[in-house]
């Protein structure tokens, strides 16, 4: 992803931000465990622009002056993250969940794996995984649609072909909880994670809701078993859908003393959230989750990126009248469901706790 951004054989990096700079773009990337999306928003007016800028900088040089150069920025960044409690907890929570599957990987990687990494290596992962049947362009706003796919096509229609494999088997999770300590804090971290519908799977909506019903907002069940009651500092839910799997994830944070409290009060309220579950639950939450997804859809930039997320994902395109049809079509007997077919008991339970490591 870095290195897309240190320029090409025609045009350096400083080429590049200035062309995008001077079309008055806002522009960026970002890399999650399952994708990397490169973006820009324009005006209308400047959307060639930004069109053949993307479109250049997607054939990067690759120097290894620059490779040498980024590893350090990675390696500095890595040592951010290092740095904060709940990201160190929530990457050994997913490694140890994972195993050897490739969601167990860092997004970054470690030092010792950035070290290691050669300019030939990346070259390889480049060739084989930056071509045009792994690429998904997403477009939203005022546009002229075969105008954009023609200056694509030239763009990228000589881009190889390369069949890069993907394997979207539920992979084989492990459920062992472990604690480990850090002389730097002074908190006490817990995480949860358990199976959940994928992000293609129709039960996606009712995990969404059940997981906002858990820990999702000021009037979720731990809001008012562990902040109301001064348990715990923090506490929340979500669902995260992934490409043949996902994770429920659940955290919270607090004084210490209090984790094994804080875990029991939490696994009480997971026990009793499949009977607990009623209407006027469903039915908020139901209209926040309508509502959120209707307003994000007058932004442009909102559109784009579920766009590109729905094709990516499933190789098709979703309406949002549709998808709101499904949200609002959601019963208490499909949480009940996902709480039967997905049980958040049953997960990796990681505490991070004072003390020498």
């Amino acid at each position: 992803e870095h290195m897309m951004f240190k320029g090409t054989e025609e045009l350096d990096a400083d080429a590049i931000n200035r062309g995008f700079d001077d079309i008055g773009a806002s522009n960026n990337a970002y890399t999650t465990r399952e994708m990397t999306c490169f973006y820009a928003h324009v005006i209308p007016e400047k959307l060639g622009s930004a069109t053949d800028m993307l479109g250049k900088m997607m054939r990067p040089a690759l120097r290894t002056s620059d490779f040498d150069t980024e590893k350090n920025v990675i390696l500095e960044e890595i040592a951010m993250y290092a740095d904060n409690p709940f990201w160190v907890l929530y990457e050994q929570c997913v490694e140890r969940r994972y195993g050897p599957h490739g969601l167990a990987h860092r997004v970054l990687g470690t030092p010792e794996s950035i070290r290691a990494m050669s300019r030939d290596s990346m070259q390889e992962y480049f060739d084989t995984r930056y071509s045009a049947d792994n690429t998904v362009v997403a477009l939203a706003g005022k546009l002229d649609f075969d105008a954009c796919v023609e200056q694509i096509n030239g763009l990228c229609g000589s881009w190889p072909a390369t069949k890069p494999a993907r394997n979207a088997d539920r992979p084989k999770t492990i459920n062992a909880p472990f604690t480990i300590h850090d002389e730097r804090v002074n908190r006490g971290y817990l995480i949860t994670l358990a199976d959940a519908p994928s992000v293609t799977d129709d039960r996606r909506y009712a995990a969404a809701l059940l997981a906002q019903v858990l820990g999702g907002a000021d009037n979720s069940r731990l809001h008012w078993a562990l902040i109301e009651t001064g348990i715990a500092e923090e506490a929340q839910a979500a669902y995260d859908g992934l490409d043949g799997t996902g994770d429920f994830f659940v955290y919270a944070s607090g004084d210490p003393d209090r984790i094994d409290a804080i875990w029991e009060t939490i696994a009480k309220e997971i026990r009793g959230l499949r009977d607990s579950l009623d209407e006027s639950d469903l039915e908020k939450l139901r209209s926040k989750m309508v509502t959120s997804s209707t307003l994000g859809s007058e932004r442009p930039s909102d559109r784009m990126q579920r766009l590109g997320r729905l094709w990516t994902m499933t190789g098709s395109y979703i309406p949002l009248e549709d998808e709101l049809k499904q949200i609002s079509a959601v019963t208490i007997d499909d949480l009940r469901a996902v709480c039967d077919e997905f049980p958040l008991s049953e997960c990796t339970l990681g505490r991070m706790l004072p003390g020498e490591g």
